[in-house]
């Protein structure tokens, strides 16, 4: 088992050391591989960053304990993700080459020309603060793996996780990352199926899984039973509240950044096949290994239920199996890890500091003083994995979002509008967390609406030009 995983770690690390030997040792080389990515990497790399850690610790733990319900969030969110990406993918592209900047807040401060240094500096600031609570919890995706498949401290995974993130990070910076998470998104897939497979032969088939799920009180629900409107009304909310779960992806900078390093806006296309091939069979495997999991771990209460995963691998699969799941599991959490990081570093070292900086030894330095915040905060944190990525991704998407919808429709909101509408977005959605109404409605949809609802005069007073230059 630890041999396996050696070997894939090993693997990893070689691949992404050897993107130094393509390093053009530029600023623009090290956040955005001098936008030369290619189309089949750059959706591969993408839907690894997405499907972190939280896929298979915390979605799998969470459909643990859900059931059936649980396949919203699933069918929501990958059609919010692909509507958004129908009409802003490809203007991101554009924007970024014809702005020049090398992170996801120079793009958007200046989307429609002028300097916009104030709204840059408020976007990478809370980017730097949600994009450093993700990572963290990709560490503790990792550190409790480690403890469930090999019985070491959970301290030691986030380590682990750390070192290797450094490691690639150092080496070519995103294309590294992207290299990377292209051979880690294989890994996870063959994981992932891999468990799949052995765990409904093992149950007689998909017949009697099923016959098995039904025997489980309220497992096969449609909708869960804590909805903010009880019936069908409640569940439609619930299940449109998580396509604003997907459509969030678009306020993620870690996930854009790698659109935005597509080689040519024009192959945006392609990318989008290769991501959402991927993304639309990986997640699918992953809610059918959540709900197998159920029939093997039979009593909820008694461990955590985001041990759900490496605990039934460890119950039906041989060491030497146990040991790509592990692999699957820790190329989940470094795919997205080195990504946040990479933008965390990008936040830091281009968008707050005052001066503007080129040399490279210093961009990675700033890179390793991020690896090790984010390892602190893992070492810390005692929140659930599942719970620290939804509060960081709706953070991040109540704040950015808004923003950006508004910018690729043509909307051309100031500084002042762009950041009440990005304050507004966000304290909406944390008031709703704190309020209690998260666990029936993800606090990312009133958070996009408001902000939206901010901008939308921004937008409106823009149509009438746009008739008029188009008549």
């Amino acid at each position: 088992m630890i041999l396996t995983f050696i070997l894939f770690m090993g693997l990893f690390l070689l691949i992404g050391i050897a993107s130094i030997f393509s390093s053009r040792n530029t600023k623009q080389d090290y956040y955005l591989a001098s936008k030369s990515v290619a189309p089949s990497l750059v959706g591969l790399s993408a839907v690894a960053t997405n499907n972190s850690g939280f896929m298979f610790i915390g979605v799998i733990g969470y459909t643990y304990v859900t059931g059936l319900a649980s396949i919203w969030l699933m069918l929501g969110w990958i059609a919010g993700d692909f509507l958004s990406s129908t009409f802003i993918h490809s203007r991101l592209r554009l924007t970024t080459q014809q702005t020049g900047e090398a992170s996801f807040a120079g793009v958007l401060s200046r989307w429609n020309g002028g300097e916009g240094r104030m709204l840059q500096r408020v976007i990478g600031g809370i980017s730097l603060l949600f994009m450093l609570a993700y990572a963290s919890a990709q560490l503790v995706a990792g550190g409790k793996a480690l403890y469930v498949l090999l019985d070491w401290p959970a301290w030691s995974g986030a380590v682990i996780g750390a070192v290797l993130v450094m490691a690639y990070c150092f080496s070519g910076g995103i294309r590294a990352s992207i290299w990377t998470d292209a051979a880690q998104s294989v890994v996870m897939m063959l994981a992932m199926g891999l468990l799949l497979f052995t765990a409904v032969s093992n149950l007689g088939g998909v017949g009697s899984a099923i016959m098995q799920m039904n025997g489980v009180p309220g497992f096969m629900d449609w909708f869960p039973k804590d909805l903010v409107v009880p019936g069908f009304v409640g569940g439609v909310i619930f299940a449109v509240s998580w396509g604003f779960a997907g459509f969030s992806v678009v306020g993620q900078p870690h996930i854009m950044v790698r659109f935005m390093a597509l080689n040519d806006s024009a192959k945006m296309n392609t990318a989008r096949f290769w991501y959402y091939l991927w993304f639309t069979v990986f997640y699918l495997m992953a809610t059918s290994v959540g709900m197998l999991s159920r029939i093997y771990l039979v009593d909820p209460g008694s461990f955590d239920a985001e041990l759900a995963l490496p605990t039934m691998a460890m119950q039906i699969l041989p060491p030497a199996l146990v040991g790509v799941i592990f692999a699957g599991i820790f190329a989940a959490t470094i795919s997205t890890a080195d990504s946040l990081i990479l933008s965390c570093s990008s936040a830091l070292t281009h968008d707050l500091l005052p001066h503007k900086i080129e040399n490279t030894k210093i961009l990675k330095a700033g890179t390793a003083a991020i690896t090790l915040a984010a390892l602190l905060w893992a070492l810390l944190n005692h929140q659930s994995v599942f719970s620290l990525v939804i509060m960081a991704w709706s953070g991040l998407a109540s704040a950015f979002a808004p923003l950006l919808i508004v910018l690729a429709l043509g909307g051309k909101p100031g500084t002042r509008a762009s950041i009440i509408a990005i304050f507004t977005g966000l304290a909406t959605a944390i008031l709703w967390r704190y309020i209690g109404w998260h666990n029936a409605v993800y606090e990312g949809m009133p958070g996009i609406l408001a902000g939206l609802l901010v901008l939308s005069p921004t937008l409106f007073s823009s149509l009438p030009k746009r008739a008029v230059t188009a008549g």
